[in-house]
């Protein structure tokens, strides 16, 4: 099961479904107000996201998963995993945290939604751009635009739910501690959203294997070809 992080879609999985796509079933879902999916209102807590792919993992009929969750996908993991942990085989959080939003991360939410209201074609445009090491910006033009107008074809009250839902996020560090299957998390080293620093003293408390990659928040795009062998191994 793969999940997608913010102004994201399924497609970000494309080339690790084409890898995999013969070896194993695959579900990447489009998360609420994302891609083709709708909203439900003016806030998408990671709860309700959560429970939107656990509807899915019933009506396949799946009783067990490998969960992989990017930035705002891994804080839907975590959710699901706190829920249903008998489930999950194996959980790998890709650029992101189970750590809360600090209070200033909180105040740059309502910022972003502010900015989102007024110009979201602005937000979009330098928000996708700084998932980047700043090194990668030139090299990665062309996805760094085809990410952009993915994330434009969202309606502003989508973007903003999305964040409001991130906003009020519950930390899950304890969650993650006490899980007892495999767990990594695989970091970048330039990442401006989650510092390796910090990430660094997340994964030596809750006991998770971290795994470094060079890039930024965007491992998937930046260094896809180190994640693909390391998918390889861990599947």
């Amino acid at each position: 099961m793969l999940l997608h992080g913010f102004l994201e879609n399924a497609s970000m999985w494309d080339f690790f479904i084409e890898n995999f796509k013969n070896s194993h079933t695959l579900i990447a879902p489009d998360l609420l107000g994302h891609g083709l999916s709708e909203g439900l209102g003016y806030v998408h807590t990671t709860e309700e996201m959560a429970t939107q792919v656990k509807s899915i993992i019933d009506i396949e009929k799946i009783e067990k998963i490998t969960l992989v969750g990017h930035s705002m996908g891994g804080y839907v993991a975590l959710a699901l995993a706190e829920k249903f942990p008998k489930m999950i085989q194996k959980l790998i959080l890709l650029n992101s945290t189970p750590k809360a939003d600090s209070k200033v991360r909180k105040q740059n939410r309502d910022r972003a939604v502010s900015l989102v209201k007024k110009n979201k074609n602005a937000f979009v445009s330098m928000s996708i751009s700084n998932l980047f090491a700043e090194k990668n910006r030139i090299q990665f033009t062309v996805e760094i635009e085809n990410l952009k107008t993915e994330a434009l074809t969202m309606s502003a009250k989508n973007i903003a739910a999305a964040l409001e839902g991130m906003k009020i996020r519950k930390g899950r560090s304890y969650t993650l501690k006490k899980i007892t299957i495999p767990k990594y998390i695989i970091a970048g080293t330039e990442d401006p959203v989650i510092p390796l620093k910090e990430i660094r003293v997340v994964a030596e408390k809750t006991e998770t294997p971290l795994i470094v990659m060079e890039g930024g928040h965007m491992t998937s795009i930046e260094n896809r070809e180190e994640l693909l062998a390391f998918f390889r191994e861990i599947l």
